[in-house]
């Protein structure tokens, strides 16, 4: 939607089909990290976050056993240029706590996910260049001679027809369980866990306007609050969890044997008051490393291309720093036909390299990030330990890492940096918590742990590069 508003207000003809106009009720896509509160202002759509209750967001609050660390977003992003005419919002900085700070803290924002995609499809609504028809796409129609796409079928189910719509080009942004990715790229998703979420009403958080990770002896949770009285709680559920298995009495057995007992007290009752209502919903928790579009006439975008763990919220944001640097690399000064397909194939090999400064970085923390904060062997708990341990320490501990995750920072070596360091201090406390005798049983284990880490970031790094 935000594409198509975007193409419109450069004065191109959009016909944008959603398949239902309904306010949708997803557990996905309720929070907007600075970095995507920056792009949607950028695209001139900061406004679709007024009037849906939305909840400002200043940070994390990380609980490990109990302990709880705040982790704020950094004050002091500073250095490098903000080159905002190539999209790239917040570009090159570096955080110097030493300075005073430049600039107000970055917020973002937390919300009912329906309630912002109306807004946006409002906002669709008011451009006089944008058709917006209810219908589901289900085949894309190809030039017989060349393949190039030329348009879609779609099927209008409230009229009982069958329509063609064709055009130049054909953006197809069908979500996480997209009927055309296997269609036009080779990747497939992989899922080893779901969250299963559920609406605490009313919750009393540890830290308000904070987004909460509670780690313990399972997979990590989250809870966030996305309006005046309701907050999302979210809990990882790796495949095959014995305490989920139907013998045991299933997931909801295992969110109140397991999961209720491991929260801070403050939330129990509000979780524990949803569970007796049964609402329950899950979704997938997927990895699809992106891909360089290259189809006549098409384009792939969102979660049909490129998905990470949800565990950082990075999903929106990366979406909208796609149409934002798509809003300049597909603009009439740079493509002034969009039927011009090997100019526009040439643009997005372009998009597919110039857009990992953010993706990349986001991509990989997020899969980095829950192979250590869902810790299933020896190595990864005390890689774990070592992360906690590093927030704990603050000052740029903390100010890098959720730089990053915020899509503040877009450097790929400063995550580099601070996931080695991480590494290495869980190695130092293994060393100092290990009685002299056990000296060199632990230096042989702090090179299983180095090892961890290597066998846990380099796939996803070698994923990035490829094209």
């Amino acid at each position: 939607t935000s594409l198509a508003i975007t193409f419109a207000r450069q004065g191109r003809s959009v016909i944008l089909l959603e398949k239902s106009l309904k306010e949708p009720d997803r557990i996905v896509g309720e929070l907007l990290q600075p970095g995507g509160v920056h792009a949607l202002e950028q695209l001139g759509l900061r406004n679709c976050l007024e009037d849906i209750d939305a909840v400002r967001v200043k940070g994390y609050e990380v609980i490990y056993y109990g302990t709880g660390v705040e982790i704020p977003y950094p004050a002091n992003a500073v250095g490098g240029e903000i080159p905002e005419a190539r999209g790239r919002p917040f570009g090159g900085e570096i955080i110097d706590s030493r300075r005073p700070a430049r600039r107000p803290r970055p917020e973002g924002r937390s919300f009912h996910h329906g309630r912002f995609i109306q807004q946006l499809r409002a906002a669709a609504m008011r451009e006089e260049n944008i058709s917006l028809i209810e219908s589901t796409v289900t085949d894309t129609i190809k030039s017989g001679w060349t393949g190039q796409v030329v348009g879609v079928e779609a099927e209008n189910t409230k009229a009982g027809r069958k329509d063609i719509y064709f055009g130049h080009l054909t953006v197809l942004a069908d979500g996480y369980a997209s009927r055309f990715r296997k269609e036009f790229i080779t990747h497939s998703p992989v899922s080893k866990s779901k969250f299963y979420g559920l609406e605490l009403i009313d919750a009393d958080l540890p830290r308000s306007m904070h987004g909460h990770v509670v780690l313990g002896q399972g997979a990590p949770v989250l809870l966030y609050q996305i309006g005046t009285h309701e907050t999302r709680a979210l809990v990882d559920v790796p495949e095959g969890t014995p305490t989920a298995s139907h013998a045991n009495g299933g997931v909801k057995e295992h969110l109140r044997r397991v999961v209720l007992p491991s929260l801070p007290k403050c939330v129990q009752s509000s979780f524990e008051r949803a569970l007796d209502d049964g609402k329950i919903r899950s979704m997938p928790n997927s990895w699809l490393p992106p891909s360089t579009q290259q189809v006549s006439g098409m384009v792939l975008l969102g979660d049909a291309m490129n998905m990470r763990h949800p565990l950082t919220g990075g999903g929106m944001t990366v979406a909208f720093n796609d149409v934002l640097m798509l809003r300049d690399l597909l603009s009439p000064a740079q493509v002034p036909d969009l039927g011009d397909t090997e100019r526009v194939k040439n643009q997005m090999r372009t998009f597919h390299w110039r857009r990992k400064t953010l993706t990349s970085v986001i991509n990989i923390l997020a899969q980095a990030l829950y192979s250590l904060f869902a810790a299933n062997d020896p190595h990864l708990r005390a890689l774990q330990l070592g992360c906690f341990r590093y927030f704990q320490r603050g000052g740029s501990c903390v100010d890098g890492p959720v730089g990053l995750l915020a899509g503040i920072i877009r450097q790929p070596l400063v995550l580099f940096y601070h996931f080695f360091a991480v590494a290495l201090l869980a190695m130092w406390l293994m060393v100092q918590g290990s009685p002299l005798w056990r000296l060199p049983w632990t230096a042989l284990s702090t090179v299983g742990v180095f090892w961890k880490a290597c066998v846990v970031i380099f796939p996803f790094i070698f994923s990035e590069m490829r094209s």
